[in-house]
């Protein structure tokens, strides 16, 4: 690790200097609803220089604090989609709730807000994308295998709902469709598609 600054106090190594430095962006972003790279490595006492050997640009640095939030957010979206037991309402819940408590996060926010195209939702489908979407699905209410959906299906899903998520994030529409209408939408055009792939009435 290199060792510039710190304000005396130097981290022990990369892993706690990265810690340290997306505590700080996330201090930083509670304080002025936006992040800077000097704002930042003033918070920590250290240089911006050093601040880029961690961290190439901001959008990075974005990208690691909204990861930071992640499994708070995930406990929440657990949490609000326990009550739904079948693919397709899981589906369309999951899809609706997620785009509208992005707005109310303000870490995921910053990445991830409708109507901005980001490095994040560019790589949305990638395969860190895919693993994690998986995840998410496998804490779902959801007797995914008993609904005639298999693993390959099952990540074919992911895929789609997380392409279905990135295009609503890039261009939420106008006006932007939200609550009951923006529902009404996906099950009009999205739940089809899920019935397709299940092998029980829903």
């Amino acid at each position: 690790m290199r060792r510039h600054g710190w304000a005396g106090d130097i981290p022990a190594d990369d892993d706690e200097a990265v810690a340290r430095i997306v505590a700080a962006a996330r201090r930083v972003i509670d304080e002025d609803r936006t992040v800077s790279i000097s704002r930042v490595a003033e918070d920590l006492g250290i240089t911006r220089p050093t601040l880029y050997r961690y961290f190439p640009n901001v959008e990075a640095l974005l990208h690691a604090t909204a990861m930071s939030a992640v499994s708070a957010f995930l406990d929440n979206l657990a949490v609000h989609l326990k009550a739904y037991t079948t693919p397709t309402d899981a589906v369309v819940e999951g899809i609706a709730f997620t785009l509208e408590q992005l707005s109310h996060d303000r870490y995921l926010s910053m990445v991830m807000q409708p109507g901005k195209a980001s490095a994040f939702t560019a790589g949305v489908t990638g395969d860190v994308a895919i693993t994690f979407g998986r995840s998410i699905l496998n804490r779902f209410n959801v007797d995914w295998h008993g609904h005639g959906i298999d693993d390959k299906t099952l990540t074919e899903l992911v895929e789609f709902m997380l392409r279905i998520l990135q295009s609503l994030i890039i261009d939420p529409g106008r006006p932007p469709r939200e609550g009951n209408d923006l529902r009404a939408y996906l099950y009009n055009w999205i739940a089809p598609a899920v019935q397709a792939r299940s092998n029980k009435a829903l």
